[in-house]
């Protein structure tokens, strides 16, 4: 793995004895020595604390202002980033002309900026589509640290060194002086728990990471427990989920494209793959994502194909076990005539026939501070 790329904290993870795979380009810890189970239970109990400085992270900024920037971001994503009130973000979305998804990322609104963080495996196609998608803003690739640090023990914890991050109600965005320098918080995260994401600069984040690890409750959390987490909540993971095979609607987050850009709103369309997307949440999509509940104890994981009978109607995109609601669970495309609550297909786990329940999303519910 001697041509990946290294996290600022990857020294702290083999301190920690993780177990390093190659993701998205970077040697990631996947584990530590309580393995997925436990650290999956520690974030739904604790706090989980996990590196995410794999992830881009872009500054917008427009001559003119913050609302010039957004204005101008309007002409990529299906959003509504115009009236996104300063210190709030919301879940966005860059879409081709086909209306699939390129990528998903969160967009804050800061005083001065727009603060963008994107997937790793796409933030260099990300940037690109920014630049040339953008050019009357400056859009600069920020050198920082992201950590996140998730679970009921979170706000007590970040609390401690950020009192103000105890205000912080979900989607709210942050900067606070430290004693770490600054911080961008933003109450967010990809586990369905309460929780924040913390950007700190380069050669503060070992020193941050010490100091929230030695808070009661806290453990280090690698990417397999991240999947089961967002698995559980109901979250899509780009690549699997999410892809430019697959529309928003197609994708069931017709929540996150807001009514003012749908047909009938203020600034209806005028983004990437308007015609198609606006088109589908009119007439409805042929696909649906579904989450789905196999029977038995044996997992139905990405690739699997499901069936009615002998008809193939569509196939699993993420699976595995649940460790906090004790069973398979999965999400996956089934075409819209199998996509109702209760529906009973099967899947083809080697060789065999297995049944599997369409259920609702998510598996458990989430437990962010409204």
């Amino acid at each position: 793995m001697t041509d990946l790329l290294r996290t600022p904290l990857f020294d702290l993870h083999q301190e920690l004895g993780a177990r390093m795979v190659e993701f998205a380009g970077y040697e990631m810890p996947v584990q530590y020595k309580p393995g997925v189970l436990k650290e999956h239970l520690a974030c739904r109990e604790g706090a989980g604390l996990f590196d995410v400085s794999h992830m881009g992270q872009v500054v917008i900024r427009h001559p003119e202002g913050p609302e010039a920037a957004a204005a101008a971001l309007e002409r990529l994503v299906p959003q509504n980033v115009i009236d996104l009130k300063p210190g709030r973000q919301r879940y966005g979305l860059f879409l081709n002309n086909a209306g699939g998804i390129l990528d998903d990322l969160m967009i804050a609104r800061r005083e001065d900026d727009l603060f963008l963080v994107v997937n790793a495996a796409c933030k260099e196609q990300d940037v690109a589509l920014l630049k040339s998608g953008l050019p009357d803003c400056e859009v600069e690739v920020i050198d920082r640290a992201l950590i996140a640090l998730q679970g009921p023990r979170a706000e007590a914890v970040l609390s401690g060194i950020v009192p103000a991050a105890a205000e912080m109600a979900f989607m709210d965005v942050l900067s606070a002086g430290s004693e770490f320098g600054e911080l961008w918080i933003s109450r967010s995260g990809y586990t369905g728990e309460d929780g924040y994401e913390i950007s700190v600069a380069p050669d503060q984040a070992v020193s941050l990471v010490r100091k929230l690890l030695s808070a009661d409750g806290v453990e280090p959390v690698g990417l397999g427990a991240r999947d089961s987490l967002r698995l559980e909540a109901g979250l899509c993971l780009y690549g699997h989920d999410l892809s430019t095979e697959t529309t928003p609607v197609e994708a069931d987050l017709l929540w996150a494209i807001q009514k003012t850009r749908r047909s009938g709103g203020t600034r209806e369309g005028g983004f990437p793959g308007a015609e198609t997307v606006l088109a589908q949440i009119a007439e409805g999509a042929t696909r649906k994502r579904v989450g789905l509940k196999p029977e038995g104890r044996a997992p139905m994981r990405e690739g699997v194909e499901l069936f009615d009978g002998d008809q193939k109607v569509g196939e699993i995109t993420s699976g595995g076990f649940g460790p906090t609601v004790g069973h398979p669970i999965a999400m996956g495309y089934v075409d819209i005539d199998y996509a109702a609550i209760g529906t009973t297909l099967t899947g083809e786990v080697r060789g065999k026939r297995l049944p599997v329940q369409v259920v609702d999303l998510p598996f458990r519910p989430a437990t962010y501070k409204r």
